[in-house]
């Protein structure tokens, strides 16, 4: 149905257009720093996951920011200073494959798709602070992205070495953990392989601890599947280090430490796997299985991470022609190398206890290898069943473990022994790795490292940053293996900052999560152009009390978020240690129950739905579709509905005929009780953050106060214009232009949006009456208006006398009466 059908008198198009521009000229939205610097005022930083640039605004930008909205109006209202500001992660490689795609230079795509995304947040009515935008593409931002990079170096935080690393074969870059789902390219998709590079990290392990530590106070405010994502991605575990000497083909002998949280097995490892594309296991292959040990690696490096570490894979492996000492049984054990074993687990070498790990099993019976069994759990010998065993027993054939029952007596007297022989220590390890942050492609922040014949790898000098891209238009930009960079001649060939000799730049860029890790911290003075951001008034503002955005950063940037807020911290930055004290994830629009897509001909245009139904019936259909966590269907949904309720509501502006500022203490009481009610509510639900029901609630008030009009109030009674005014300031949490229209209707400047929250009195909060309801086996058969105070025998007596009920007992007896006074009677006839 569209606008006009349904009222001429409501105009939403007309509202937007009145109302933009209004908003524009006042900027009801900036936020005052020195009010917060001076502790004036109270401060809020409400904070959305900044966008990328690709196209104009989809259904998921409109639901995120609308639920946003809500909460930052809300504590405008309340009377806090709201910083809400708004910027683009515009570096990255979504931006420069659609500018290949478009045969265009990542510089145009990226900044008239801005252009036309804040032209739609603009309309879209988000309460932003304009004022502190920013793109982390410019070089007033990314000039402070590298000078951090050159303090984590400093502080042998940034590190460059050679190790095998994803490789997405499609972006032609290097990919973090953390960006390979299921083995693929958490951007394109494809099959993601490995390859040996020479690469930049930044060493986050040192912060590993810290990092699951610290998300104990962070439990009770962020979603419980987050905080077990970081805890399980971080993966703590207590073991051992424990050391075996290898016995090389020249006769020399090499010590290599391996990590177990079962160092109470040791005396079941009868072999030792080397990860194939470690490079232990090409220092340590004998000659005359080297041939066949450099073709198993050209195979291992065609495979995934995830595709290894699958229990279902057929184990391959070849034997390296070494042995090594078990450091408990003295016995001599060949070693392997095998692509099941990563070569960035520990040392890349694993002690195998095939009776007790099903995936050293199967190895062990792929290759003939023996199988002991050192812990007797009452099941069938490993051995032979082709099943390991992984409970807790009895130890067998472990020295001085025999007869004992007790794992963590049996771990510790193995461990003591190790290290009072000197061949281990009791030791933790993570599963997290350090964040490998080099990326081979153009749009990116470059690194700012020189790199000289003689002095290495040397930091530009802080006085020559930014170090700018080069213009490059008209190159090609397309993914070679190498950056696009090392292609720029005059750019990459310079002077060595410290021997002056000639020397090139590094060509790869950062990770855009390097951009991201720091960009709200930058929102507190997004002008400095004196140092990254001014710690007094970041200290000021953050942390940031509430960050909104989708779920599938629950890794990837929150982590390095985390990371960076403590590595600053330490530097003396900032008073905080975490950088969001809440988090809110909202679900995704999907239609027809689908994943919308062109695919399958079930895309919603936001653009569309808003042109039909305006922006604030969009809103206010994506808030009331259920909790923000809950996935939206938009097939469900009903913006004509939500239309016809705005025109409902926007209507009751125009019955009010009463004086602005007139007391309500006269009003009609019974109203005066459901708007007060209603504002009481909705506060508390907004802070639990069921802004559907502040929705629904919102709707009611309305009904009643139509109602209460209709029934002979009429629009001269106080209690109705305090009724519409919470109308209008409800609303503008989710429909502002409609709000701001009722809110100048009803004789007030604008904005509503800082009208401040209404008042309530509690003494309206006390209910007179209360409905009672009656059941008869189960079926309700009356509804009673009584007291909250009336007693139990009162009650009993009132529902066995309601007409209703006794039409339904029919003259049978009644066996129970069941009274939860003063809302419930439930009779059990004989």
């Amino acid at each position: 149905m569209s606008t006009e059908q349904i009222e001429t008198t409501y105009d939403a198009h007309a509202m937007e257009a009145k109302w933009l521009p209004v908003w524009e000229e006042l900027q009801p939205f900036r936020a005052d720093d020195e009010a917060v610097r001076t502790g004036g005022k109270e401060k809020r930083y409400a904070l959305t996951m900044f966008p990328y640039p690709s196209g104009d605004l989809h259904m998921g930008h409109a639901e995120v920011t609308a639920l946003h909205d809500v909460i930052a109006r809300y504590w405008w209202l309340r009377g806090f200073e709201v910083m809400n500001p708004m910027g683009w992660d515009s570096f990255g490689l979504p931006a420069e494959n659609a500018a290949i795609r478009n045969d265009e230079h990542p510089a145009t795509y990226t900044y008239g798709n801005i252009d036309t995304q804040a032209a739609s947040f603009k309309k879209f009515g988000i309460s932003f602070d304009w004022s502190r935008r920013l793109h982390t593409s410019d070089p007033e931002y990314y000039r402070w992205t590298q000078w951090l990079f050159l303090k984590f170096a400093e502080r042998g935080l940034a590190y460059q070495k050679y190790s095998p690393v994803n490789w997405c074969p499609n972006d032609q870059t290097v990919l973090a953990n953390e960006q390979v789902v299921d083995g693929r390219c958490e951007r394109c998709g494809a099959e993601v392989t490995k390859r040996e590079l020479n690469q930049w990290y930044f060493k986050i392990t040192d912060y590993a601890q810290e990092l699951l530590d610290d998300l104990d106070g962070l439990a009770s405010t962020w979603p419980d599947r987050v905080v077990t994502a970081q805890r399980n991605w971080i993966g703590r575990s207590e073991g051992a280090h424990v050391d075996f000497t290898l016995h090389l083909a020249d006769g020399s002998d090499r010590v290599v430490t391996v990590y177990t949280t079962r160092p109470d097995t040791l005396y079941g490892a009868t072999f030792m796997v080397v990860a194939a594309d470690a490079a232990l296991a090409a220092d340590i292959v004998a000659p005359e299985r080297r041939e066949a040990f450099e073709a198993y690696l050209a195979q291992t490096r065609k495979a995934s991470d995830i595709d290894r570490m699958s229990t279902e894979r057929p184990k391959t492996g070849v034997d390296l022609g070494v042995t090594a000492t078990n450091p408990v049984s003295g016995e001599r054990v060949p070693v392997w190398a095998s692509d099941y074993v990563l070569a960035d687990y520990g040392t890349g070498a694993i002690m195998a206890v095939p009776a007790h790990d099903q995936r050293d099993l199967d190895f062990a019976r792929a290759m003939g290898l023996p199988v002991r069994r050192v812990i007797d759990t009452g099941e069938e010998n490993p051995e032979s069943s082709g099943v390991a065993t992984t409970g807790d027993g009895t130890y067998v054939s472990s020295g001085v473990l025999d007869g004992l029952t007790d794992k963590k007596a049996g771990i510790a007297t193995i461990v003591d022994g190790l290290e009072a022989e000197g061949t281990g220590t009791r030791a933790v390890n993570f599963r997290l790795r350090d964040w490998l942050l080099s990326r081979q492609r153009y749009w990116g922040c470059p690194i700012p490292i020189i790199h000289c014949e003689s002095c290495g790898a040397v930091p530009v000098p802080e006085d020559q940053l930014p170090v700018t891209l080069p213009d490059m238009r008209g190159a090609d930009l397309k993914p070679k293996g190498v950056s696009p960079l090392a292609t720029a001649t005059d750019w990459v060939n310079v002077d060595c900052p410290r021997c002056g000799a000639a020397a090139k730049r590094d060509t790869d860029t950062m990770d855009t999560f390097v951009d991201s890790s720091w960009y709200f911290l930058r929102y507190c003075s997004p002008n400095e152009d004196t140092q990254a951001f001014d710690p007094e008034l970041t200290n000021a503002w953050m942390p940031a009390d509430i960050y909104v955005g989708g779920v599938e950063h629950a890794v990837l940037h929150l982590l390095y978020a985390r990371f960076f807020t403590k590595v600053l911290a330490d530097m003396g930055l900032l008073e905080v240690r975490e950088p969001f004290a809440a988090q809110l994830n909202q679900g995704v629009v999907i239609n027809e129950g689908k994943k919308m897509s062109k695919s399958l001909g079930n895309g919603v245009s936001l653009g569309e739905q808003l042109a039909e139904f305006g922006v604030d019936a969009v809103r206010l259909t994506l808030v009331f579709a259920g909790p923000p966590e809950d996935d939206i269907d938009w097939a469900d949904m009903s913006p004509a509905g939500s239309l016809r309720f705005l025109q409902r509501a926007w209507r009751l502006a125009g019955d009010v005929t009463s004086a602005v500022g007139i007391s309500a203490d006269q009003g009609d009481s019974a109203l005066r009780k459901v708007t007060h009610r209603t504002l009481h509510e909705a506060a508390s639900l907004i802070e639990a953050h069921r802004f559907n029901v502040v929705v629904a609630r919102t709707m009611e008030l309305v009904n009643a106060t139509r109602k209460a009009i209709d029934s002979g109030c009429g629009g001269a009674d106080p209690a109705v214009r305090e009724a519409v005014e919470a109308v209008a300031i409800l609303l503008s949490l989710v429909a502002p232009y409609t709000a701001e229209d009722m809110w100048e209707r009803l004789g007030h400047t604008p904005t509503v949006a800082r009208a401040g929250w209404p008042e309530v009195d509690e003494s309206l909060l006390v209910e007179d009456v209360v409905t009672c309801v009656v059941q008869v086996k189960g079926k309700v058969r009356g509804r009673l208006e009584v007291s909250p105070d009336i007693s139990e025998a009162d009650l009993e007596a009132a529902a066995l006398a309601d007409p209703g009920v006794q039409r339904a007992l029919d003259g049978a007896e009644v066996r129970k009466v069941i009274v939860r006074a003063p809302k419930l009677v439930n009779i059990v006839p004989a």
